[in-house]
């Protein structure tokens, strides 16, 4: 059987949560204020289908460039080829969290 090429493909261990952290996010994750400038992680929180970025995301540090009510966008740089993409995508704020990388 052809394995499938969808867009959660291979994502099973990826996308799952640990023991006793199942359920919806808590109220916490939705009053932290974004600004732009910031340095976020994208980490999928995948109770929340909704505003979940790529797979290929998961994981990266990047910078916000917008602020919307429910989401950020967030700029992060992408190896394509010989070259680096500088990416914008915006994701849902159960996504997203404040980084603690020096820079």
């Amino acid at each position: 059987m052809p394995h499938s090429f969808g867009y959660r493909a291979r994502t099973r261990d990826l996308f799952s949560k640990a023991y006793k952290t199942k359920g919806r996010p808590m109220l916490g994750r939705y009053l932290v204020n974004f600004h732009v400038g910031d340095y976020v992680d994208i980490k999928a929180d995948p109770s929340v289908q909704s505003g979940m970025p790529h797979k290929f995301y998961h994981g990266r540090t990047g910078i916000v460039f917008n602020v919307t009510k429910s989401a950020v966008g967030v700029e992060v740089t992408k190896v394509v080829g010989n070259r680096q993409l500088r990416k914008r995508i915006h994701v849902r704020v159960e996504h997203v969290r404040k980084s603690r990388c020096f820079f």
